[in-house]
C-alpha cells in the first residue's frame, strides 16, 4: 500500500504544479504536448489554458482517489473521503472537459 500511496502523492502533485503553472510547467507542456497534431487530429480543448486547466484537474483527482485506496489499511474514514471526494472532482471536471471538447470541435476551421 506504501506504494500506491506514493503514486497517488506524485499524480497529486503532478496534478498541483500543472494546474498552478509552476516553473511554468503548464505552459510548457502545452507548448511541447497539447498544442500539437496527434496524428490526424488537431489540438483540442487542452491547447489553451481553461482546456488544460481542467485536464491538470483530472490529474489532481486521479492522485486524490489514489491516495484514497492507499490508506485504506490504515485510516479508512479519511480514505473514504478521500476517494469520494476525488471521484466527485472527476465526474465534474470530466462533463466540463467532454463540454469543452464538443464546443472546440464545433468551432469553425480555420
Amino acid at each position: 500500500m506504501a506504494l500506491v500511496l506514493a503514486i497517488g502523492v506524485l499524480l497529486c502533485l503532478a496534478g498541483i504544479v500543472l494546474l498552478l503553472n509552476l516553473f511554468g510547467a503548464g505552459d510548457y507542456v502545452i507548448r511541447r504536448v497539447t498544442s500539437r497534431y496527434l496524428g490526424e487530429l488537431p489540438p483540442g480543448y487542452a491547447a489553451g489554458k481553461r482546456g488544460f486547466r481542467v485536464y491538470a484537474t483530472l490529474v489532481l483527482a486521479v492522485g486524490i482517489v489514489v491516495v484514497g485506496v492507499g490508506l485504506i489499511s490504515n485510516l479508512v474514514p479519511i480514505a473514504a473521503a478521500l476517494i469520494v471526494l476525488g471521484a466527485l472532482i472527476f465526474g465534474v471536471a470530466s462533463v466540463v472537459a467532454i463540454a469543452g471538447e464538443v464546443e472546440t470541435a464545433r468551432k469553425p476551421k480555420r
